[in-house]
């Protein structure tokens, strides 16, 4: 297995882990496909020689660096990380319990700290490697009824932003990849949950989006295998991008949001500009 590329991948039991699984087994990596639970992921993916199924729950660090140790253990090393498993809760913030969002934020935005603090040592050690970790549309700009969801999306952004340059002189690079609406499970009772509404003056409105979203379920645009293709593509480039908009309505919302950036930073250049100290 030396001469193939390894790569783990988390949240490999349904949805778009599975696409990146099979496309990356398919491009002839070898694969450490991980999720809480090792008999879904060995039902969705199969058995072959270069493939490593491991338990894994990325809340938990101890976890996290057993899976890292059974992956080094089979193969010897790990070239790419694609942190994938998350999940999706929303409501309105106002009617979204502090425990509800801290769990999001737990598994969203800690289990990806977890999984990559393990993972670095050993890329630190090989001096090369590729975190590639798995954002949203949504953490570009913020949308009503997510807020829970967005935070760990745009915490995602900044933690990866920032890890780049520390990383980057051991030969490690990082990718944030950010997807439009796909048809993963996304969606599904079984990945998507609902704060329950309790304010009046929300109420009807909560009703509206929860409906608008559980009839999106299963008609999404985007092709989660087309998606899993294209990351396998950009993942052998010899410079993977620092940001990739997933799906061309991912690629509005960078666009869009990059002209309102503009538009703020000069509706009020003259003020911002006068702040200094007069001896400046």
């Amino acid at each position: 297995m030396a001469h193939k590329d390894v790569l783990l991948v988390t949240g490999a039991g349904r949805g778009m882990g599975v696409d990146i699984a099979k496309a990356a087994l398919a491009a002839g990596y070898a694969v450490v496909a991980t999720g809480r639970d090792p008999r879904r992921v060995e039902q969705a993916l199969g058995a072959t020689e270069d493939l490593l199924v491991v338990t894994l729950d990325v809340t938990d660090p101890v976890s996290a660096r057993s899976a890292v140790q059974a992956a080094v253990d089979r193969f010897g090393r790990i070239d790419i990380l694609v942190n994938n498993a998350g999940t999706m809760y929303a409501g309105f913030f106002e009617e979204t319990t502090a425990d509800d969002f801290r769990a999001q934020v737990e598994t969203n935005l800690f289990g990806p700290l977890n999984v990559t603090r393990a993972v670095l040592p050993v890329m630190r050690a090989q001096r090369s490697g590729l975190i590639v970790t798995n954002s949203s549309s949504v953490g570009i700009t913020g949308m009503e009824f997510c807020s829970a969801y967005a935070t760990t999306k745009f915490a995602l952004e900044g933690w990866m932003e920032s890890l780049t340059p520390e990383v980057t002189p051991y030969g490690i690079r990082t990718m944030l990849v950010e997807p439009g609406f796909f048809r993963t499970e996304a969606l599904s009772p079984e990945s998507a949950s609902f704060a329950e509404s309790s304010i009046d003056d929300y109420r009807e409105r909560a009703r509206q989006m929860v409906t608008a979203f559980s009839g999106m379920n299963g008609r999404q645009g985007g092709d989660p295998a087309k998606l899993a293709a294209a990351l396998t593509q950009l993942m052998s480039a010899a410079q993977p991008p620092l940001r990739w908009p997933a799906g061309a309505d991912a690629v509005s919302v960078l666009e869009q949001k990059a002209k309102t950036l503009l538009e703020q930073a000069e509706a009020h250049r003259e003020l911002s500009s006068s702040l200094a100290h007069d001896d400046v």
